[in-house]
């Protein structure tokens, strides 16, 4: 199971596979909404950011069989992480920070 799949469920999958790449910045643009709420399909999400994470983080292989979860406020994407999580986090963080739209990266330990 993916990251997307896990965290989203499997038709955030689909959609994400049928739609392919979506041009965020001129998406957002055309459509008047902020960057981090265009979705996997290139429509309005309020976790749009956090599922397109999900899929750079399936996309860049780090293994979904830790303790990782992807979240986002406003911009700024957070991961919260179990013990297990700790050696990919930090490849974690880069990818989330590189995905059009985020403008920072969190990472909270669960508690």
């Amino acid at each position: 199971m993916s990251f997307l799949s896990k965290l989203f469920g499997k038709e955030e999958e689909t959609k994400a596979a049928e739609a392919g790449p979506v041009a965020v910045q001129a998406v957002a643009q055309a459509q008047s909404i902020p960057a981090h709420k265009v979705g996997l399909d290139g429509n309005f999400d309020e976790s749009g950011l956090a599922k397109r994470v999900a899929k750079a983080l399936d996309d860049a292989d780090i293994s979904d069989h830790v303790g990782l979860w992807v979240a986002q406020s406003e911009s700024t994407v957070v991961l919260r992480y179990n013990e297990d999580a700790e050696s990919i986090l930090e490849q974690a963080k880069t990818v989330a920070g590189n995905v059009e739209g985020a403008t920072g990266v969190t990472a909270e330990p669960n508690t």
